[in-house]
C-alpha cells in the first residue's frame, strides 16, 4: 500500500469532466484507489463517488493505493489531481 497527498489545482474543481478522465484513467489499474478528503473517502474508479464529495480547487486529497502495480497507479493519480484541465 502506498500512500501521498495531492492538492486539487483546477480552478473549477473535481466537476464532471475532470472527474471523468481522472476515473477513467485509474480503471486501468489493476490496484485500488482510495481518495479521502474532507471525512469523505471514495473510491478513485467511481465518477458518480468522486463527483458526490464536492471537492474544490486547493482542497488536499489524500490517495491510498493498493495492488500490483500501486506506485504507477499513485504516481497517475497524484498528477491527475494536480493537473489543471
Amino acid at each position: 500500500m502506498v500512500t501521498q497527498t495531492a492538492t486539487l489545482n483546477d480552478p473549477e474543481g473535481f466537476h464532471m469532466r475532470p472527474a471523468g478522465v481522472f476515473a477513467s484513467k485509474m480503471a486501468s489499474f489493476e490496484s485500488s484507489v482510495k481518495l479521502s478528503a474532507g471525512g469523505k473517502d471514495v473510491d478513485g474508479k467511481s465518477l458518480m463517488q468522486i463527483m458526490s464529495c464536492g471537492w474544490k480547487c486547493g482542497t488536499e486529497i489524500e490517495v491510498t493505493c493498493e495492488g500490483p502495480d500501486e506506485a504507477d497507479a499513485l504516481a497517475a493519480a497524484v498528477e491527475g489531481i494536480e493537473a489543471v484541465a
